[in-house]
């Protein structure tokens, strides 16, 4: 199994200098924990912020998440794999570097993003296909 396979490919995410505030709104109104934060250049340069940022370097701190641009919190660079990448290797990558999510590229093109989720989804499928699961 591959990552492209259990990636999500609908990227939501928020321009660099937009503020903290419009970002959690953003999170808040799709339901989802991470956003990609687009900054000027290839994608390659773009980062990512999540709402553990927004709660350790913005709430936690007393900062006014209006004034806090994206850009001041957002973590870069992104852990990008290709989307070919084996299943089991990108759980290896995320284990090994500690992130929640690894970005799926063809290329220097970000396509999709693979989350904790996605990969315990990939599980239970492989899982209920009777496909040997360690």
């Amino acid at each position: 199994m591959k990552v492209y396979e259990f990636m999500t490919t609908r990227l939501e995410s928020v321009d660099s200098g937009k503020s903290v505030y419009d970002a959690v709104e953003k999170m808040v109104d799709r339901r989802i924990r991470s956003l990609l934060v687009r900054f000027p250049g290839s994608d390659l340069e773009d980062g990512v912020i999540t709402a553990r940022d927004v709660v350790y370097k913005v709430l936690a701190q007393g900062k006014d998440p209006q004034k806090v641009k994206v850009s001041e919190i957002a973590s870069r660079p992104i852990s990008c794999v290709s989307k070919d990448l084996p299943l089991r290797d990108a759980a290896e990558l995320m284990e090994r570097d500690g992130v929640a999510r690894l970005f799926a590229c063809d290329g220097s093109r970000i396509v999709g993003v693979l989350s904790m989720m996605d990969a315990m989804a990939a599980m239970l499928i492989l899982r209920a296909r009777g496909e040997h699961v360690s």
